[in-house]
Order: structure tokens, then C-alpha cells, then sequence
């Protein structure tokens, strides 16, 4: 795989500063978009709501991570470090992929708790609170989508974006359905499809970074 580092001509430093430019977007948009889901889901009583403000405050951490990742594969290499910092975004990738795992592991007892014991939700801000995450991850997805191909590191906060866009987009169709038909059901269901399209791909990220670290054979 081939990452680039960003240093030592024009277009490797013009690089860096759009890669830098795409995840302060990213970040400014996810910090912004988690308050809102997160008062939204305590007006809702809706776990899929409350668990995607959870999984965006991971986000948060994990494109601050990655932002002082990138600063950190800017630096030149030295005496005792003579790759540089690269190897820095690989474990920042790491990380983000392993707090996905984490996050959706919380996701799943909640839903476990929720199956139990049914709760009243309130469709209406369920939707409403999910759109307006829907359009805050539409533009981080699209700050981050065109420098994700050079970057692992930018791979891991793109991962967690999607994730993000995905559960909006679950917790709309859950909204949706509790609104014509009563299921409260539907709730805990969602948040379990959207863990499961989330743990896919946190575990290959995670597979690719170990892989990259232990400096096995490259992958055909």
C-alpha cells in the first residue's frame, strides 16, 4: 500500500494541506452535528439516536487523533527515528478502528437492555435530529472522500464518517417505521444493524493497520 507522506516536494506539501484542510472540515462538522443528536436523542427517549451521538463523540476523538497524526508524519526523520513519524498514522488508524469495535460494543448492551424492556420514542424528532446528521455527514464525507485513497490514516476518520452517515440513515428508516406502524421495536433493531455494518469495516481497518505495523508481506 502506498501512503504518501507528505513531505519533500510541492505536491507533497500541497497534499498535506488538503489532507489537514479535509479533516478540520470533517471534525468542525462532527463536533457540531453530536451536540444537536445528542439533545435530540434525550428528547426522543431513542437509543439509535443517542448511540449515534456516541459513536460521533468517538469520532470526534478519532479525527482529533488523526489531525495530530498528520502533523506528526509532516516532521522529518531523525537520529532515533529514521522512518519519521509515518508509522504515527498507521497507529492512529489503529485506534480509530479499535474504538469503532468498542463503541458498538456499548451499542449492542444497550440494545440488549432495550429488547427487555420496551421504551416510548418520539419518531418525529428522531427524524428530524437524523437529517439534519444526514447533511453534516454528506459534507464530511465529501471532505474526506477524494484524499481517503492515499492515506490510511484518512481511511480510518472516512470509516468513521460513513459509519455515521449509515446510522442516520438507519435511524430516519426506524423513525419511518415507528411513525406508521408502533413498532418500538424497530429502535434497538436499527441500532443493531447499524453495529454490524460498522464492525465490518472497523475490523478490516484494523487487519490492514496490525498488518502494516508487524510489517508482513504486502497484501496482492
Amino acid at each position: 500500500m502506498v501512503v504518501h507522506t507528505h513531505k519533500g516536494s510541492h505536491h507533497g506539501h500541497e497534499a498535506f494541506k488538503a489532507d489537514r484542510r479535509a479533516l478540520v472540515i470533517a471534525l468542525g462538522v462532527t463536533a457540531g452535528i453530536m451536540v444537536v443528536e445528542a439533545v435530540g436523542g434525550f428528547i426522543s427517549n431513542s437509543l439509535a439516536l443517542l448511540s449515534d451521538a456516541g459513536h460521533m463523540l468517538t469520532d470526534v476523538m478519532a479525527l482529533s487523533l488523526s489531525l495530530v497524526a498528520l502533523q506528526f508524519t509532516a516532521r522529518p526523520a531523525s537520529s532515533t527515528r529514521t522512518y519519521g513519524f509515518y508509522r504515527m498514522e498507521i497507529l492512529a488508524a489503529l485506534i480509530n478502528g479499535s474504538s469503532l469495535v468498542l463503541i458498538c460494543a456499548f451499542i449492542l448492551y444497550e440494545a440488549y437492555k432495550r429488547f427487555r424492556a420496551l421504551e416510548v420514542v418520539n419518531p418525529d424528532v428522531m427524524m428530524g435530529v437524523a437529517f439534519l446528521g444526514l447533511a453534516a455527514n454528506g459534507i464530511a464525507v465529501w471532505a474526506l472522500g477524494p484524499r481517503k485513497r492515499g492515506s490510511l490514516n484518512l481511511k480510518g476518520a472516512y470509516l468513521h464518517i460513513l459509519g455515521d452517515a449509515l446510522s442516520s440513515l438507519g435511524v430516519i428508516a426506524g423513525g419511518v417505521i415507528i411513525s406508521f406502524t408502533g413498532w418500538l421495536i424497530v429502535d434497538p433493531i436499527i441500532s443493531v444493524a447499524i453495529c454490524a455494518v460498522i464492525v465490518k469495516g472497523a475490523a478490516r481497518l484494523v487487519k490492514e493497520s496490525v498488518h502494516i505495523l508487524l510489517e508482513s508481506v504486502p497484501t496482492l
